[in-house]
């Protein structure tokens, strides 16, 4: 397998799912559909749409058509991001390389265009998938359970909390590493691997092991290259974190304990993946390739 001509391969069809997927910027009001594609459409790592295309071709040919899922895995996340970077919570001028959607249009419309991508994404699942209604429910259980109060916005509330918080631990600081960012991580994992359709309930459990330990391991990594990056490579404000006196790996363990935390997560998503059926080469290598990314 070539790595990167599949993980682009991977990507181009996400962006193609996100294109189809999203109303026209014309749509009316055409602001906001213009405010939603200009933050779908910024570029990124589409690191969850890409686990979800790649979890639905574990077996080969998927039973359904992942891309609507993944369009809609995409819409959360990047409703998440246009939140996390308002004034009221992280208040940061540059995302994926470019203005926050704040800096970009105002206030509120970011804040509405966040809420209308969430809404989209449940309605994505709910009409593309309607001809299997088992299927479809599934996707928006799976989908709505990690976006809710107790996992994304959970650990998004306690993220905000532990700012607040000198003394935060080691098990605070996992929490929200858990439901912040790896419930997406399994969400989509989990997600494609229901579109795929060849599963059985033991692995899709081995799916959810994955993405937990594939999304501590990918957050402490966001974590140390705050602190050791610059702006220009991370496509958002690097340093940020350790100013704000934020809670992370690296200011509660150090740079070098959190890079060995890093490496521990991600040997358990190896070995997780290795008891996956399926040709599992791709995730093997992404998960690797993950521990060692730049930005």
């Amino acid at each position: 397998m070539d790595f990167p001509t599949q993980f682009n391969t991977y990507v181009t069809r996400a962006e193609q799912g996100i294109d189809t997927c999203l109303p026209a910027a014309s749509t009316r009001p055409g602001r906001l559909h213009e405010a939603m594609r200009y933050s779908m459409q910024a570029g990124g790592k589409r690191l969850r749409p890409v686990l979800l295309l790649a979890a639905a071709d574990l077996r080969g040919n998927p039973l359904h058509d992942p891309l609507p899922a993944a369009a809609a895995v995409e819409c959360v996340h990047t409703y998440s991001l246009i939140h996390d970077d308002l004034p009221c919570m992280d208040n940061d001028d540059m995302r994926r390389g470019r203005p926050t959607a704040h800096r970009q249009y105002d206030e509120a419309t970011a804040l509405l265009a966040g809420d209308a991508l969430l809404t989209h994404a449940f309605l994505l699942l709910s009409t593309r998938y309607s001809s299997d209604s088992e299927l479809s429910r599934e996707l928006v259980r799976e989908l709505a359970s990690a976006a809710g109060s107790e996992q994304l916005i959970g650990g998004q509330m306690e993220d905000l909390l532990a700012g607040k918080n000198a003394g935060a631990t080691g098990a605070q600081l996992e929490y929200i590493h858990l439901n912040k960012t790896a419930a997406m991580i399994r969400a989509s994992l989990v997600m494609g691997g229901l579109c795929g359709g060849f599963l059985d309930g033991g692995e899709m459990g081995t799916l959810r092991g994955l993405g937990r330990e594939l999304g501590l391991a990918f957050q402490i990594v966001d974590d140390i290259l705050d602190s050791t990056a610059d702006s220009a490579t991370l496509g958002k404000t690097a340093g940020k974190d350790a100013r704000n006196g934020k809670t992370t790996y690296v200011s509660l363990y150090g740079l070098d304990e959190a890079r060995v935390h890093a490496a521990r997560h991600t040997q358990a998503a190896l070995d997780a993946l290795a008891k996956l059926p399926g040709d599992t080469t791709f995730l093997r290598e992404l998960t690797s390739m993950m521990l060692d990314r730049k930005k």
